[in-house]
């Protein structure tokens, strides 16, 4: 088990309204917002970028000059933080990504790294959006891998689905990756691996030996199990507005800093410490 944990804010997420919850849109506020979980023990910041127009909050830029004037702000607001930047987009055009890698530079990135059937249901049995794909195909799947490589970033292998994991493997393998994987095992979307602590074993058994590793918990008051267990297990840690607005007990946040401090606090019951940005950049070689 790594003694040290790693905590990852995300800090504002896809699509999430900014008029309807305290998600960061403009670089001040994800400025001031990583400041918040940077205080609270998180090392890395997972970023997604939004439209800038009044009223467009909610909607996903892949403008690269808003791309760095996010990044910029946060690099400012916290000199150490390692930046995480998102790439997933739907569909055959995925240049946005690519374009958005290469402007900022980021240490570190979200590769997703298998297709999944991205569904929702409503308790009428009504569908919460139309059925979609999200595709993540290997030619795709390498095309942000040669870009990562080209700007020093570390990709971090997000996996939705036991079968996603097992593709990790495949990939270095092949030799479309050469070294450790960094897996993120995405779990709580509605069609993809449930937030289960039981599962964790499973999906350790099937990546990469020695390989790091962390979990994504997407949902309310019955993540928190889970979190706990990965730090009981050694993985790393990741939470914020991107994925939950909910503390164990129940109580709705407002801020990424509430999130974060809880995820200290399970590392610290289980007889883990808190990695700093430099501990964390050392224990996943970083290139910077």
């Amino acid at each position: 088990m790594s003694d040290k944990a790693i905590i990852t804010c995300s800090i504002t997420g896809v699509l999430t309204d900014p008029e309807q919850h305290h998600v960061p849109v403009t670089p001040e506020q994800l400025a001031q917002e990583a400041r918040r979980a940077y205080d609270a023990g998180a090392s890395v910041v997972h970023v997604h970028f939004r439209k800038q127009e009044e009223g467009k909050g909610h909607l996903p830029s892949w403008d690269p000059v808003v791309a760095k004037a996010c990044v910029d702000a946060m690099r400012d607001a916290c000199p150490d933080i390692i930046i995480n930047q998102t790439t997933g987009v739907v569909g055959p055009d995925y240049q946005g990504p690519l374009d958005c890698l290469r402007a900022t530079r980021p240490e570190m990135a979200a590769c997703n790294a298998g297709s999944l059937n991205y569904l929702k249901t409503r308790s009428n049995g009504s569908w919460a959006w139309p059925p979609m794909l999200f595709d993540n195909q290997p030619a795709k799947v390498q095309d942000f891998l040669d870009v990562m490589a080209e700007t020093n970033t570390l990709p971090e292998f997000e996996c939705f689905d036991v079968g996603i994991v097992r593709c990790v493997g495949m990939y270095v393998e092949t030799g479309m990756y050469k070294g450790l994987p960094e897996y993120n095992f995405v779990m709580g979307v509605e069609s993809g691996m449930p937030a289960d602590p039981d599962l964790l074993p499973i999906l350790l058994k099937l990546k990469i030996k020695d390989a790091p590793w962390q979990t994504t918990l997407i949902g309310r008051s019955e993540i928190w199990p889970a979190h706990l267990r990965t730090a009981e297990l050694g993985g790393h840690l990741r939470s914020g507005l991107e994925d939950t607005f909910y503390l164990p007990d129940g109580r709705k946040v407002t801020s990424n800093a509430p999130l974060i401090e809880q995820l200290a606090r399970y590392a610290r019951d289980v007889g883990r410490e808190v990695a700093t940005p430099q501990e964390a950049r050392k224990m996943l070689h970083l290139a910077a």
